[in-house]
């Protein structure tokens, strides 16, 4: 094993010889840090600091967004080019690329009317749009909207004030106040429809005749105001609401902006094995004057209701029901005679249904037909089925490969245009294609085919896409495409990297490795200093996120893995993989997780890196770190509790420490329903007293996204187990890795605990100046 820090036995020599041996070997020793040896020098951090501005803009012809004008074959996209930014504008019919507008003849415009200095590719406005007529640009800077003709005869014009978005800053768990709809309005016009002392009334437009429908409403279980009108204008359904006790987290927000005093906030929060308010559909008869009885056996242990929806013949309405625990999800019908409910649609899994990642639902036909998503036989698939019987009629995809998206469903022609990973075997299993099939399985058609990720942009009618392909190792290529065989029609821009790589910057590397079966492959990157030397050995370092809501090793081509470069830069080899227990595998790849959060992959993750080494003899594994934020958080520390024989220092950022104390929907959907013994053995808290090796924990003091208690809990399982660890609170901060500052602390733990040197005195990011990459 090697020493956590290679200074130490150098020191511990010197102090057994004589004074002046100490001196000899104290030059030699700072001779080699400065030659051959130095890592984590001042140097290198001022090219960390500096690295982002160094490769910023660097990146030629590879636009990434793409804007369709209305019912049309055209699209605009800006991108970088030696000038800076630039406009284009591609006519997909005419197979014609041009600039979208003059720049400089718009530029020398809006400096006259503003008084200010205009860039013509800099220029203050990223959003434009057309006119009906496409012969006038639309753009808003400096307050204002502006019109710029596009034929060069008129002059641009200052038009109104830009409006102020209204921005209700909702927070996003807050609960609906299911009573604040407004009234709602029959299709026929004849009616409204609203709640009132809790129970539903309706009011004839005409004679103003006011009707209620329900009297069981109280301020206790009462009906919502949030209504749907059949198409018929004869039926109205809504919701009988039967509210929840909330659950608040509180924080104390020490330095206020706006006072000298700390302000205590609070905020909805729920969390796993909470009770939940229950929904029953209500169905009443416009006619009649009547309520519907509708049994609540198929939906009365619920997770959730989603909105009803009206079939358009009035016939019926649907709901989805997602069973508490996700292992049962059902599409249900209620008639609108007769009340009674039957599935139309029925999942069940012995561990979880990817309800929030994988849901896809479709009515063809007003519900003659759905095609739905399911991983039944171990892979995402589309099925088609009986909408009248409930019943599968095909399996519309099948194979060892997932569906990742559907993009149109086109009922006329019986097709359907998705986005795939994993059908290409002689590829990364992530990169995304794109593909149409017919519902009944046959005529499957790839769109794509290059060996790279996909990223796409269709026209409006789908007959053309702009497709804009590439890997971590190779620059982006952007092709226009027809999207009924997937041909190239013309090449739009290919990337230019040639500044990008003068700079220094070096691409990742993507390296596979077999997973703990011995048989799957895992999928990674690893990327290097930009002075690196194969010679020498590097400390490594994981940057974590197993959150099995996806996969998160990035596929496309970009500069913009900055920061794991700047770490990089101080003398490690940082590396991301995806482990199992993430999404976009197979439902086995993917299961690994169920009730196992402290998995996180780590027996893939350690045997990749050991493979890494074995092939690269750069990597030192004696000396690993890892670090990540939120469900990496939690991963990082976890990694120092449940696998200290490999992973020596790490850095945890506002962790979900314990599933217990996190948000109900994240935690519930992985770890499941009721709350076992299985919560508390993932627990960091409840393991707190292993821990070994270095280990930093970084948290907002207004962190509402995770619970800041989370943290605070294994901070005191630390303390009462008398364990050395660093904990940095930064006040007024929400959710994220600590900001500047929570970096800075980061870089100089890993520096300080795997390079075992002391990080120089800091420098301002200000103060900081370029150095050439070597």
């Amino acid at each position: 094993m090697h020493s956590l820090n290679p200074v130490a036995p150098a020191r511990l020599l010197m102090r057994s010889i004589s004074p002046y041996l100490t001196l000899l070997i104290s030059g030699l020793f700072v001779h080699l840090s400065g030659s051959g040896l130095a890592q984590g020098t001042a140097a290198d951090y001022q090219r960390a600091e500096t690295l982002r501005e160094q490769l910023k803009d660097k990146v030629y012809y590879a636009p990434t967004a793409f804007n369709w004008l209305p019912d049309s074959q055209k699209a605009w996209y800006w991108q970088q080019t030696p000038k800076g930014k630039e406009c284009w504008l591609v006519d997909a019919q005419a197979r014609i690329k041009k600039p979208a507008f003059d720049q400089e003849a718009l530029a020398e415009q809006l400096a006259k009317a503003t008084g200010k200095p205009v860039k013509p590719y800099n220029l203050p406005f990223t959003t434009i749009s057309f006119d009906s007529t496409q012969t006038e640009l639309e753009f808003t800077t400096e307050g204002f909207v502006w019109r710029f003709p596009l034929n060069g005869t008129a002059a641009l014009r200052k038009k109104e004030p830009v409006k102020t978005p209204t921005n209700d800053n909702r927070y996003w768990a807050a609960g609906r106040d299911e009573l604040s709809g407004k009234p709602v309005t029959s299709p026929d016009s004849l009616w409204t429809a609203y709640v009132r002392n809790y129970n539903v009334y309706i009011r004839h437009r005409k004679t103003k005749e006011e009707i209620q429908l329900s009297f069981d409403g109280s301020e206790g279980e009462y009906y919502s105001n949030y209504m749907q009108w059949a198409p018929d204008a004869k039926k109205l359904a809504t919701y009988k609401f039967r509210p929840n006790t909330k659950h608040l987290i509180y924080f104390v927000r020490s330095s206020p902006e706006d006072q000298l005093q700390p302000k205590l906030e609070s905020r909805e929060y729920l969390k796993p094995g909470d009770a939940l308010p229950v929904r029953t559909p209500a169905i009443f008869l416009i006619d009649s004057r009547k309520q519907l009885p509708v049994d609540n056996a198929m939906f009365s242990h619920q997770y959730s209701l989603s909105r009803p929806e009206w079939r358009k013949d009035s016939r019926a309405l649907t709901f989805e029901y997602n069973q508490r625990g996700h292992q049962v999800y059902r599409v249900l019908e209620i008639n609108s005679t007769t009340g009674t409910v039957r599935p139309l649609v029925e999942e069940v899994s012995k561990t979880f249904i990817d309800y929030s990642g994988k849901r896809y639902r479709y009515d063809v036909a007003d519900g003659k037909e759905i095609i739905w998503a399911s991983e039944r036989d171990g892979w995402n698939h589309l099925y088609l089925y009986d909408g009248l019987t409930g019943k599968v009629k095909k399996q519309i995809t099948k194979g060892e490969w997932v569906v990742r998206n559907v993009i149109k469903v086109d009922e006329d022609k019986r097709t359907i245009l998705f986005a795939a990973s994993g059908k290409n075997p002689d590829q990364d299993p992530y990169f995304l294609h794109y593909y149409r099939i017919n519902f009944d399985g046959t005529g499957l058609t790839a769109l794509t085919a290059e060996n790279a990720n996909h990223l796409v942009s269709f026209s409006p009618d789908y007959q053309t896409f702009i497709d804009t392909y590439s890997r971590i190792d190779m620059p982006s290529t952007t092709v226009l495409r027809s999207a009924v065989d997937g041909n190239m029609l013309m090449e739009l821009e290919k990337a230019d990297v040639t500044d990008l790589q003068k700079s220094g910057w070096k691409a990742p590397e993507v390296f596979t490795a077999k997973g703990r079966d011995g048989k799957t492959d895992i999928w990674g990157m690893i990327i290097k200093p930009t002075n690196f030397d194969p010679t020498k050995k590097y400390p490594v370092i994981e940057s974590i996120y197993a959150g099995p809501h996806s996969s998160f090793v990035p596929k496309s081509f970009g500069a913009g893995y900055s920061y794991l470069h700047q770490v990089a830069e101080l003398g490690f080899i940082v590396v991301q993989m995806d482990g199992m227990g993430t999404s976009n595998r197979s439902k086995a790849f993917h299961d690994v997780c169920w009730q196992n959060l402290k998995d996180a992959g780590f027996p893939d993750r350690i045997l990749w890196l050991k493979e890494a080494a074995r092939k690269n003899s750069y990597l030192d594994i004696d000396r690993v770190g890892i670090f990540g934020t939120s469900a990496g958080g939690q991963s990082s520390a976890g990694a120092l509790l449940f696998h200290p024989d490999f992973y020596k220092v790490a850095v945890s950022s506002c962790g979900c420490h314990d599933n217990r104390m996190d948000k109900i929907w994240w935690n519930e959907q992985w770890m499941g329903y009721p709350i076992g013994p299985h919560y508390a053995d993932c627990s960091n808290v409840t393991h707190a007293a292993k821990l070994q090796g270095k280990l930093m924990l970084i948290l907002g003091e207004v962190d509402d996204n995770v619970d800041p208690a989370s943290t605070m809990q294994l901070v005191n399982a630390l303390i009462k187990a008398n364990k050395d660890f660093d904990f940095v609170m930064v006040p007024g901060m929400n959710h994220s890795s600590g900001g500047d500052y929570g970096e800075r602390k980061r870089r100089d733990f890993f520096v300080r605990h795997l390079i075992g040197v002391e990080p120089p005195a800091w420098t301002p990011k200000e103060a900081a100046a370029p150095i050439s990459a070597r």
